[in-house]
């Protein structure tokens, strides 16, 4: 199969879509929308988002101010309002009554919480650094908020019930979710049996 070289850029797989949330120097929520978001550790569980420190963004000015925030993960039926949120700046407008989204107190952080979102973590600043155009900040998850209608029996969060938004820089497009094709580490375990490891 021949390959193309293509122009020279950070080439990014599909990426959930997150907003994080934080309180500024007055005490305001402010909310902004990313798709540079990654799971960086099981133990302790951190988190990683990165946002554009080239720009004046307000939401990561509060992040660093009040080393915390929260990372919410809209529905795919808040693709207007998470698209706004990234699009508007919180210098020139109140972002979250724009849209109608309400936030309360993080329990375990100074963080404000969108209560419109079903899931929410709330985390903690443990690591700040700058990588060319962009602050990545790891977060310490110290709690995670899931409404009931995401759940499934064993209290584990159903991918197809929250309907994540997954950004595509490629096409510059949102996206659902597909269908299930294979359990985790199944196929891959079945065929290391089969070659006898």
């Amino acid at each position: 199969m021949a390959k193309k070289e293509l122009k020279l850029h950070a080439v990014v797989a599909p990426t959930q879509t997150v907003i994080v949330s934080a309180y500024d120097e007055s005490g305001k929520a402010d909310a902004c929308t990313l798709a540079f978001y990654m799971v960086s550790s099981h133990v302790p569980p951190c988190v990683t988002i990165a946002i554009n420190s080239t720009a004046r963004r307000k939401t990561l000015q509060s992040i660093l101010h009040s080393k915390a925030f929260a990372l919410g993960f809209p529905s795919t039926g808040q693709v207007t309002e998470a698209d706004y949120l990234g699009v508007e700046t919180g210098y020139h407008a109140d972002k979250l009554a724009d849209v109608g989204f309400t936030t309360q107190e993080a329990r375990t952080v100074h963080a404000p919480v969108i209560n419109e979102l079903l899931l929410s973590l709330e985390c903690a600043v443990v690591h700040a650094v700058t990588v060319g155009s962009h602050m990545q900040i790891t977060g310490e998850v110290k709690n995670i908020l899931a409404d009931g209608s995401i759940l499934n029996e064993r209290n584990k969060i159903v991918l197809g019930k929250l309907q994540p938004i997954i950004y595509d820089e490629e096409d510059l497009s949102y996206l659902g979710i597909g269908s299930r094709i294979a359990p985790a580490f199944k196929p891959g375990v079945d065929l290391k049996k089969s070659l006898g490891r």
